[in-house]
């Protein structure tokens, strides 16, 4: 009597809570490219978004209750402070959404995010006003996320901070990741 019971239980899980992962895709697995996992699990890029944490040094890409994969990756090389002008070399922090992304001659691939925001100029004059950037401070932007130079891997793997205030990852990474991307998608940068 017990089994019967049991396998209702579990068939009616299945049909009630969604789809199954194909294969029993697992969100790390290296062997399956980021647009196969997310399409392993039924999902599509808009439900995605991306989360980075500077102070682990971590890209997470995420739907609203998981982590589908995370990447290590570097900032600008000053990689503590929030962005608060053009030239201060910090990666900014806050919400942003994709903007535009294309193949770029030196960095493989090139995600533009909309950096400046409107937070971002309400920090921006906030610091002028108190004096923590010189009057004439313009507020920058290009800002980023990308590969790395031809065979500069090591970059990333030894936390290298050398951009701008853009976010810097592997090439393959940034390759993986530029599968999902889409314009208007959410990225939220954290400490």
């Amino acid at each position: 009597m017990k089994t019967p019971l049991l396998l209702l239980l579990a068939v009616s899980l299945f049909f009630c809570c969604g789809r199954q992962p194909k294969e029993n895709a697992k969100p790390q697995d290296p062997k399956l490219t980021l647009v196969d996992l997310i399409d392993s699990l039924h999902l599509k890029k808009e439900d995605l978004s991306i989360l980075i944490n500077k102070s682990h040094y971590r890209l997470f890409v995420r739907t609203d209750t998981s982590t589908i994969r995370e990447y290590p990756v570097v900032f600008g090389t000053n990689p503590i402070d929030d962005k608060r002008m053009q030239g201060d070399r910090s990666t900014p922090e806050g919400s942003f959404k994709v903007r535009e992304f294309y193949p770029h001659k030196s960095w493989s691939k090139f995600v533009w995010i909309d950096y400046p925001t409107q937070d971002s100029w309400k920090k921006h004059n906030t610091a002028k006003s108190d004096g923590s950037i010189p009057e004439d401070a313009k507020i920058g932007g290009e800002i980023g996320i990308h590969g790395v130079p031809d065979n500069r891997s090591s970059l990333i793997s030894e936390r290298v901070n050398w951009t701008w205030g853009c976010i810097s990852m592997t090439n393959e990474h940034v390759n993986d990741l530029y599968g999902i991307v889409y314009k208007g998608m959410n990225i939220e940068i954290m400490k």
